[in-house]
């Protein structure tokens, strides 16, 4: 957040008497940027308001129905600018909900989220992986926890470094290329 658009949302509530100004009236106001997720306000009498405020931090780049978005750990969108803050993060092509049952699972068996370039979901309802190394990750579309589980096993052998896809989309089988 810039604190020039913070200020140009509080405008209207310049040189207001403060008894008179109400926690919703700013509330609507400061919640038309969607990089707020929330904020505290204390009147300081006799002429100031001091306020608090926390942003959304976006952990990826969503782009669903030709849209882009920034979207964060809560799976809430946020609009989207180009920032060179965010250059880097990955991008998810797919469905806001399905991304987000995605990302709690890979976080739950400590996934090392920060080498992932991008999130590729299918017409069929499963997931690529594209990693910073140039690997693919193909999950199937039912039980992909576990063929995450088998891809954390394998990643820091040596043998298994030369592959760059990991297709575990059939049952009980890995298939290496």
């Amino acid at each position: 957040l810039k604190e020039k658009d913070i200020k140009e949302l509080l405008a209207p509530f310049y040189g207001k008497n403060l008894i008179f100004l109400k926690y919703e009236e700013i509330e609507k106001a400061l919640m038309q940027n969607s990089f707020i997720e929330s904020f505290n306000i204390k009147k300081k009498y006799p002429q100031s308001l001091k306020i608090e405020i926390f942003e959304k931090k976006p952990i990826a780049i969503l782009f669903h129905k030709k849209k882009k978005f920034y979207i964060n750990e809560k799976s809430e969108l946020i609009e989207f600018t180009k920032d060179p803050n965010f250059k880097d993060l990955p991008y998810v092509i797919g469905e806001q909900k399905k991304f987000k049952n995605l990302y709690e699972t890979l976080k739950k068996l400590d996934f090392p989220l920060d080498s992932v370039k991008k999130f590729i979901l299918f017409e069929s309802n499963r997931w690529d992986l594209e990693i910073k190394n140039n690997q693919v990750i193909k999950l199937p579309e039912v039980n992909y926890s576990q063929s995450i589980k088998n891809y954390l096993g394998l990643i820091n052998k040596k043998e298994f470094k030369k592959y760059k896809i990991f297709d575990f989309r059939i049952n009980n089988q890995l298939i290496l290329k």
